[in-house]
């Protein structure tokens, strides 16, 4: 069994939970419950279940194997890669910019989960649903407003990596991945109980057939399933050098893309029919999970409790996504600088929060975000998957993805991988650049 210095994950299990929590996260829960009904209710789920297939199946596994076939994280993968056409110093380059783009949404995330902990905080002493919501957040969200809270979850998420690597990241997710599927089911069963609630499962599944023959509804279906599945050419790759070789590859991506659209789905059922249920203008992004739904919760029996348990869940969710992508530069970092694991972890942790202090501010962190989401990462995800499937070549990665298998790789993946996934993400990127940004 192939043994990284960090550990590995024990089981399937443990290495398809960790992907999850890495996978779930504010895009599930702002973005995707106002897409599915706007763009066709029902007839939306078509074009994104094919997408998620897509990508989970091909995309995925791309990223799995070569790190478990290089043995490392993303800047020795990329290097392993680009070694094989006699190029090793350009892979040793292009490795860092899926990297920088990991440290990148590091930055913004840790101040925007920030603001989740301050909310969560405000719901238990019920600050939050006694002041006006958007005055409230106005207030979290102004330059240097909120730096304790930024601090602690930088704190939180380099203690977890700090008590271990594989091992500590399997046990954290085990733990807060399943407290996340009960709490938003918890809340998904509350609110179809609401007069009104109708209305929203209205808007999330009667399908509006005609939208399929929008491009928009396709372009926007692609990107939500490309970036909730954290396709980054780095994050990924990092956990599959953690993933020990009897396990089934393809299987695991698979398992990934159907957990991270069910965290999708309770989203919806927890979001959308309580938004109906009283008369409020549906809308995507931070003023969804900052205002509008601390507007509902205000209004219903019992909202502080709920509130307390729906910012809780999205704290989970944040916290094990900002675990990976801290992971991702931590081990690069060990593998390339020889650095003690101690010092990578605590060198990124200071680095994330120095950046992070400059862009506190909402406008200052949205306008960060943008340029990471929308140009660096879905490049980084376009190098990934041309450096796996055409630099180092589809018969060598097949070879990986069938360790651990009983079955030899569907005919059709072939294709699929270079002729279809590989474009696709190219597409991705240009469109990203097209519209600002649809993911």
């Amino acid at each position: 069994m192939q043994k990284h210095k960090n550990g590995n994950f024990s089981n399937s299990l443990g290495f398809v939970l960790a992907c999850v929590g890495s996978a779930v996260g504010l895009g599930n829960i702002w973005m995707f419950p106002y897409r599915l009904g706007e763009y066709g209710g029902a007839a939306f789920l078509i074009p994104y279940i094919l997408f998620i297939c897509l990508f989970g199946f091909v995309g995925l596994s791309a990223e799995f194997a070569i790190g478990r076939r290089a043995g490392t994280g993303t800047l020795g993968a990329y290097e392993y890669c680009w070694n094989k056409g006699k190029k090793k110093n350009l892979g040793k380059i292009l490795g860092w910019i899926p990297l920088l783009g990991s440290l990148g949404i590091a930055v913004g995330y840790s101040v925007i989960i920030g603001w989740v902990l301050r909310f969560l905080w405000g719901s238990v002493n019920n600050t939050v649903l006694e002041t006006d919501a958007s005055q409230y957040f106005s207030e979290i969200t102004a330059l240097m407003r909120n730096v304790p809270w930024h601090i602690l979850v930088i704190v939180l998420t380099v203690l977890v990596l700090l008590c271990g690597a594989a091992v500590q990241i399997e046990k954290a997710n085990k733990i807060l991945m399943p407290l996340f599927f009960i709490l938003f089911a918890v809340l998904a069963v509350r609110v179809a109980f609401l007069p009104g609630a109708g209305e929203g499962y209205k808007f999330l599944f009667v399908p509006k057939w005609e939208a399929l023959a929008n491009v928009d509804t396709w372009v926007m279906a692609m990107g939500q399933a490309f970036f909730s599945l954290s396709i980054t050419g780095s994050g990924m790759i990092v956990y599959g050098s953690y993933l020990s070789r009897k396990e089934d590859i393809p299987k695991a991506s698979l398992q990934t893309a159907f957990f991270d659209s069910v965290a999708a789905m309770f989203s919806a059922l927890a979001i959308m029919p309580a938004v109906f249920a009283f008369g409020i203008e549906p809308s995507s992004g931070p003023s969804l999970m900052f205002v509008t739904i601390p507007n509902i919760f205000r209004q219903m029996p019992m909202g502080r409790l709920f509130a307390v348990i729906f910012f809780l869940s999205v704290s989970f969710a944040g916290i094990t996504s900002l675990i990976n992508m801290f992971e991702a530069v931590t081990e690069s970092w060990q593998h390339k600088f020889h650095m003690k694991r101690s010092t990578a972890v605590l060198l990124c942790g200071v680095i994330t929060l120095l950046a992070g202090l400059f862009v506190e501010e909402e406008t200052r962190v949205g306008n960060w975000m943008d340029f990471i989401t929308i140009l660096v990462v879905p490049f980084g995800a376009v190098l990934g998957a041309v450096s796996v499937y055409y630099v180092f070549g589809f018969d060598k990665i097949r070879e990986e993805m069938e360790t651990g298998r009983t079955k030899p790789l569907p005919r059709f993946f072939k294709p699929a991988a270079k002729y279809l996934y590989v474009p696709l993400a190219v597409i991705v990127f240009i469109l990203g650049l097209a519209y600002g940004g649809i993911g």
